[in-house]
């Protein structure tokens, strides 16, 4: 019965690394609306914009480190972490170059607002990794 109840709370349990892709997305989200209100559609479009550019190459570095791996064990764990990172920099420099190139027009301070803060976020990802491991 007790085993039972466990699986269920693990199940139910969302993983940390989600929790902060979850909570760079809404981060970004509500930033977005505030500076909409603020500044204008430009405004919120931008810092929209920007923290897009943090989550999308954070969630491809996530995959990369969470998808089952064919080389079982610490080396194919760090080669998945070798080469999420480079993807994630090269994702960040992609998506930063699309953006300047291709949307007209454009708040700077809002768009590197959104993407500072959505960084930022990782740093909560720490903090409940420390809460979990206090708590056991």
């Amino acid at each position: 019965m007790m085993a039972r109840a466990e699986e269920r709370s693990t199940a139910l349990s969302v993983n940390p690394v989600a929790k902060v892709l979850l909570g760079q997305l809404g981060l970004s989200v509500v930033l977005a609306l505030l500076f909409w209100g603020f500044g204008g559609r430009v405004f919120g479009c931008s810092a929209l914009l920007g923290g897009l550019t943090c989550v999308i190459p954070n969630a491809f570095l996530a995959l990369r480190l969470v998808v089952p791996r064919r080389e079982p064990g610490a080396s194919g764990l760090v080669r998945a972490a070798y080469i999420g990172e480079l993807g994630k920099l090269a994702l960040t420099v992609l998506m930063f170059s699309l953006v300047f190139t291709l949307v007209r027009p454009l708040a700077a301070v809002p768009l590197f607002t959104g993407f500072i803060a959505a960084t930022l976020v990782t740093f909560s990802g720490f903090l409940m990794r420390d809460r979990e491991e206090t708590r056991d």
